[in-house]
């Protein structure tokens, strides 16, 4: 997860009775000229700062946390808030999804936290108020947007236990137990109270499965003449047979592994025909026919040619199946200290949970000095709760392909994307583009936060397209204008009101009875139907409020 910087500025005025923050926009980022814009719009330029001073009274305190967190939630926005937000900065200074919070919340505490660390003002105090305010705020989100989870006590974790024994002889050093969680699995469980900034896990590089592993194998000579193989796909095949091998150094992690995962990669039959009509269908039909023809260009060659080193009972189709589904479900990118990104299993790392508010946000990167991967908190978890982490910012059809689950909160990547030419009429005549955005899309209207006159819960930059492919975009409350309004409405409803019917009814059959794949299906087809049904609810309220002001402008 991208970190922004934040410091302290050398050229901020800094005294004893006064202190500068700022808040930098790293020119880097990728959505640089929409967030300068953006922050222009709210009077702060790309390198703003904001003092406190020592006389500084509680509210012009809680103002300044106030200036301070409004823009670095702009600076943390993604693309897909930035979409949804639109050019109304209103909007986009306020909350916008917990994991802006969080990131722009600790923005502010990794600010503050340096200058309290200094402790060479006479404001420390105040410094001190404002980190405790921060965090106070992190853990109301938390309290908010967080998932509750209930613990399994009857399930035996003898296995589990066995690996983090052999963790804790190697270097592992945790905070965390695992333990079976109700409808999840297994998950990380805090055994004490953990403070942001706490490190939950700690792992040591001889610990982590990483490509270096396969390079002292036999099978690395033979796999390194195939043409385009990635070192992903050659730690899959070391992993199909590091399974079997009872001297494995990672015996005790093999073990802890499920016999199969549950993916959408495994779907039967019946769970891809409960996705008709979804978006989901083609994806997993997809991804399976490209793991399949990924097969069959290695074998049966690889076993026919080197039978030794490639035992054909380990390489079968459903044991190259499960593989895929091990890197897809438990990999996490490392970046090294040579400064090179490696896909790798993490023993124990693999048992935390992906939460769309999860407690440890930031990690990925081997410390030099332990030589280790941490898993700092970002905020407070209480002894006996779950301790989540984030996969990333995956829609819930990914995380059902490639984790087998859909998330238990409201996920706001679940975005239908618009197959809408936007090259033909959004350049003007003298070649510049009119909109900053080169595809549209949809998602929930619940998330929205502007149901009124030319917004309808709907995408700002979506109905600006559809306004301008009309004539010139205009907001004012004219007849014609209005009329235009309905116009976009209209086709709206229709286009969603035709993924409806694509959809069907909706299955209201037992689904306890169901096999674990087609309830699964059952329920993202469930999901993307009220997506669709809530855009057709706000184009038809909408009409209302446009046939409202019309009946207006008649009388």
């Amino acid at each position: 997860m991208e970190v922004h910087q934040v410091y302290r500025g050398p050229n901020a005025a800094e005294t004893d009775d006064e202190i500068s923050f700022v808040l930098e926009l790293s020119e880097n980022d990728p959505l640089f000229d929409k967030k300068k814009k953006l922050l222009e719009e709210t009077c702060f330029d790309q390198n703003g700062s904001v003092s406190l001073k020592s006389s500084s009274d509680p509210d012009q305190l809680k103002n300044v946390l106030d200036i301070m967190l409004k823009r670095a939630r702009i600076i943390n926005l993604n693309e897909i808030e930035l979409y949804f937000g639109g050019a109304d900065v209103s909007n986009l200074v306020g909350f916008n999804s917990p994991r802006n919070e969080l990131e722009a919340l600790h923005s502010v505490v990794r600010l503050v936290g340096s200058s309290v660390s200094s402790g060479k003002h006479k404001i420390l105090n105040l410094l001190q108020e404002m980190h405790n305010a921060t965090v106070k705020i992190i853990h109301e989100v938390g309290k908010e947007y967080g998932e509750e989870s209930k613990v399994v006590r009857e399930c035996s974790c003898e296995k589990e236990t066995s690996l983090m024994q052999w963790g804790k002889r190697n270097g592992l050093k945790t905070k965390v137990e695992i333990a079976y969680i109700e409808g999840a699995g297994r998950g990380a469980i805090a055994r004490e109270d953990l403070k942001i900034g706490d490190i939950a896990l700690e792992i040591p590089v001889s610990l982590i499965i990483s490509e270096n592993l396969v390079l002292e194998t036999d099978m690395f000579p033979l796999l390194e003449k195939i043409e385009g193989i990635s070192s992903e796909t050659m730690l899959l095949l070391w992993s199909m047979k590091e399974k079997h091998n009872c001297n494995s150094k990672f015996r005790l992690y093999f073990d802890t592994l499920p016999a199969a995962f549950n993916t959408g990669l495994s779907f039967g039959v019946s769970a891809i025909m409960a996705l008709d009509g979804t978006i989901l269908l083609e994806e997993i039909v997809q991804a399976k026919e490209h793991l399949r023809n990924q097969y069959e260009q290695l074998f049966p060659v690889l076993c026919e040619n080197y039978p030794d080193v490639f035992p054909p009972e380990l390489y079968t189709w459903e044991h190259f199946l499960w593989a895929c589904e091990l890197w897809y479900s438990n990999s996490m990118k490392i970046m090294f200290s040579d400064g090179k990104l490696r896909t790798c299993l993490i023993p124990v790392a693999g048992f935390l949970n992906h939460s769309t508010c999860p407690h440890i946000a930031h990690y990925g990167k081997i410390d030099p000095v332990t030589n280790s991967v941490k898993f700092p908190m970002s905020r407070p978890c209480n002894a006996g709760e779950q301790c989540f982490l984030t996969y990333g910012n995956f829609s819930s059809s990914h995380l059902l392909t490639f984790y087998g689950f859909l998330p238990q909160q409201q996920n706001p990547y679940d975005v239908i994307s618009l197959d809408i030419d936007v090259a033909l009429d959004e350049v003007c005549d003298d070649g510049v583009s009119t909109s900053d955005w080169n595809s549209h899309m949809v998602r929930g209207t619940w998330f929205s936060k502007n149901s009124g006159i030319f917004n309808y819960s709907l995408p700002p930059p979506l109905l600006d397209h559809l306004r301008r492919a009309r004539g010139p975009v205009s907001r004012t409350e004219t007849r014609d204008n209005l009329e235009i309004e309905l116009e976009i409405l209209d086709d709206l409803r229709s286009t969603f009101e035709g993924m409806i019917e694509s959809l069907g009814e909706e299955e209201l059959d037992d689904r306890e009875s169901s096999s674990w794949d087609v309830k699964l299906a059952v329920d993202f087809k469930d999901l993307q139907r009220r997506i669709v049904c809530s855009i057709v609810n706000s184009c038809n309220a909408g009409r209302e409020l446009l046939e409202y002001e019309l009946g207006r402008c008649t009388e």
